[in-house]
């Protein structure tokens, strides 16, 4: 078998909550540079590990707060994990929340080129995809529009018509398919099925079961930050939702 695209090692993620009430940012810097502040640990995820194989369509599922999009940030290199590893073999394409990447004071055009620039991408680069973008997002009537005008469903469109049209090994999908209407993540999915059948490999979060279901070849489960199970689409969705 050849070398997995993405292999999360023994990963657990870390963070320290605030435990006092602090009314504004002076105090806040007042208490820390007096050494005051009082944290608790909390550990998103714990001990993870798993791998995706070249051309695998993964669904992550669990309640709020199991950890699934501090997992999509680790693997998209938002974050480092406190303990364990993450090595990705390819170029990612992630789209991790609504409007991640944009600017609300900028104009669809120039968010294209800014959005491109953070996968790293070139405005020559952007420049050759403009077009398919906009065609993809359905949004040339409001191409010169500050995008604080945008819709959630308007933001989803653009979002997604990036990601899913620059050249990337891995697109990654923080529950952007179910923003927008009924027809275009209809054909989110049909685009996802194109980029599947050219060896692109797909990880996305998704409360909906009947949509891991629809898209994914195999999936896991986590709950409160821990791998509970992993294998079929069909096994996990039956303990997440049996």
């Amino acid at each position: 078998m050849s070398e997995p695209v993405i292999t999360v090692q023994n990963v657990s993620m870390m963070f320290n909550l605030n435990k006092d009430k602090v009314l504004g940012i002076k105090e806040y810097a007042v208490k820390a540079l007096q050494g005051k502040l009082n944290y608790e640990e909390f550990w998103a995820l714990r001990d993870v590990s798993f791998e995706v194989q070249r051309g695998e369509v993964l669904g992550i599922m669990g309640l709020n707060g199991s950890g699934k999009s501090t997992l999509l940030k680790l693997i998209a290199g938002v974050f480092k994990p406190t303990e364990g590893s993450v090595k990705v073999n390819g170029e990612l394409a992630p789209l991790l929340e609504l409007g991640a990447g944009f600017d609300p004071e900028f104009s669809a055009r120039e968010n294209v080129y800014m959005n491109g620039a953070i996968f790293g991408h070139s405005p020559a680069y952007m420049e050759e995809l403009y077009d398919d973008i906009m065609d993809f997002a359905e949004l040339w009537e409001f191409e010169n529009v500050p995008m604080k005008n945008f819709s959630s469903g308007m933001y989803a469109r653009l979002g997604f018509a990036v990601a899913a049209n620059v050249d990337a090994d891995v697109l990654i999908l923080d529950e952007v398919l179910g923003v927008g209407d009924y027809l275009f993540a209809k054909k989110c999915e049909k685009r996802i099925n194109e980029m599947l059948s050219s060896g692109a490999t797909v990880l996305m979060v998704s409360h909906s079961a009947e949509t891991i279901q629809g898209l994914c070849s195999k999936a896991l489960l986590l709950e409160r930050g821990k791998l509970i199970c992993e294998g079929s689409v069909e096994e996990v969705a039956g303990v997440y939702a049996p």
